[in-house]
């Protein structure tokens, strides 16, 4: 028989790196090395990175809970037997694709019909929510790869 939890272990930490990996990029190393640009500019890339970076993400959040799911109940039988570590990631994880969905379905759609229409004070303002939202959702990550890498340890 064909072993999965390997495949689905390393899908799992792969989805997360990459979400997680890319909102520490944009954050911590591109928000800072773009504040040269004039606002136009910068408010045109940012838009371009979402449209890229959240396909990635929204790959994140099919392949996360689906391979955490198989984790649980095929590697530990449920979530009874898979320690507290998993059930702090399980709700820290969906925490974070809430509010993924509330940044897609809210502050970003504005944000794309902003610049679209090149409404470059009303992109800004809501450029500085999206921050924000990316900020607590990295924290939420950081904490929840944290509690992933160190938890069968406890």
């Amino acid at each position: 028989m064909l072993m999965l939890s390997p495949l689905f272990n390393a899908l799992h930490a792969l989805a997360a790196a990459l979400w997680v990996g890319g909102m520490f990029f944009a954050y911590v190393v591109l928000r800072p090395a773009v504040g040269f640009m004039e606002p136009p500019d910068r408010l045109t890339m940012w838009n371009n990175v979402f449209d890229r970076f959240f396909l990635w993400v929204w790959a994140s959040v099919i392949a996360l809970p689906a391979t955490g799911y198989y984790a649980v109940y095929a590697d530990f039988g449920g979530f009874a037997q898979s320690g507290v570590h998993v059930s702090l990631m399980h709700g820290l994880g969906w925490i974070m694709v809430a509010i993924f969905v509330f940044l897609v379905a809210g502050p970003y759609r504005r944000y794309r019909a902003a610049v679209g229409i090149q409404d470059w004070p009303a992109a800004g303002r809501i450029l500085v929510v999206i921050r924000r939202t990316v900020a607590v959702n990295l924290a939420l990550g950081l904490v929840t790869i944290a509690i992933g890498a160190s938890g069968r340890l406890w």
